[in-house]
């Protein structure tokens, strides 16, 4: 199961995630599920080292399947919708294939 939680700073604002997890849909390189989050992750934090100019620290472990992406300070407003933009996918993809395969805590 992939399970992915938001992190946020003292002031609740939305600054990173951490994922990790296969998500057990189907066997490598034919799992719909483990794409889609992948996709989603990491376009995002490419978005963000992309159209911001926020600095963040990020940490991948392939072979646990694990991301840890902390933007660093306060988000700007473009970081927070994309993170934002992220989860909704994420939520989306949890409803539609169940918290067997995928959970999501973006409180």
């Amino acid at each position: 199961m992939i399970k992915i939680s938001s992190i946020k700073n003292e002031q609740g604002k939305l600054i990173g995630f951490f994922s990790s997890g296969h998500s057990g849909y189907a066997e490598s390189g034919q799992d719909i599920i483990c794409a889609s989050v992948s996709v989603l992750t990491i376009n995002t934090i490419n978005s963000i080292e992309h159209f911001t100019s926020d600095k963040f620290d990020c940490h991948q472990n392939e072979e646990k399947a694990q991301i840890d992406f902390k933007i660093k300070g306060s988000p700007s407003h473009d970081s927070e919708v994309l993170l934002n933009a992220m989860f909704l996918g994420l939520k989306d993809i949890e409803e539609t294939y169940g918290k067997r395969y995928v959970q999501v805590n973006h409180l």
